[in-house]
């Protein structure tokens, strides 16, 4: 697996360890003290060496003690859990590229013009619906787009929905 940041090289090692021993590690010392003292939602994305994706499993808010349980057990859901593919076996490691987004909190969006897909990862809801899109996803390059792609994962059909928008800080 790849990665260079602290925060990647932490969802690796999680990923690692669960695909190949079935063990869920504890945060140890060697790692930043800024995943112990932050809360915030979290996603891992997985892609296989080509770029085509393998998985993506994250929270909107964060929903763990810190960063460093909200990372690693979203790394262990985005390798065993995405309902899109199989668990990643043993063999695949070595082929797959981690990428950690840590999320702003979110605001409402009152005009499609406070928004940009490069920018900004967007929220539709509706009612218990709800649907994400990180920012910065190739292919999607419209406002519209991303409503349109966030609206099917919410499972969203019609034009009475709430956007919220937030950030990510990416590490790659």
């Amino acid at each position: 697996m790849i990665g260079e940041h602290p925060f990647v090289r932490w969802a690796i090692e999680v990923i690692e360890n669960y695909v190949l021993h079935r063990k869920k590690i504890e945060p140890h010392s060697d790692l930043p003290e800024e995943l112990f003292k932050r809360k915030a939602g979290a996603f891992v994305t997985l892609h296989n060496l080509d770029g085509s994706l393998r998985g993506c499993i994250g929270t909107f808010a964060p929903v763990r003690e810190n960063l460093a349980y909200e990372i690693r057990d979203n790394a262990i859901a985005a390798a065993t859990q995405d309902p899109r593919f199989p668990p990643v076996q043993p063999h695949e490691l070595d082929n797959i590229v981690v990428n950690v987004d840590i999320l702003s909190p979110y605001e409402p969006v009152r005009s499609i013009e406070e928004l940009d897909p490069k920018k900004y990862g967007i929220i539709v809801q509706k009612g218990w619906r709800r649907g994400l899109l990180l920012p910065d996803i190739e292919g999607v390059d419209t406002v519209e787009e991303q409503i349109r792609i966030a609206k099917l994962k919410a499972g969203i059909y019609d034009d009475d929905f709430e956007i919220l928008r937030f950030t990510v800080e990416r590490y790659r």
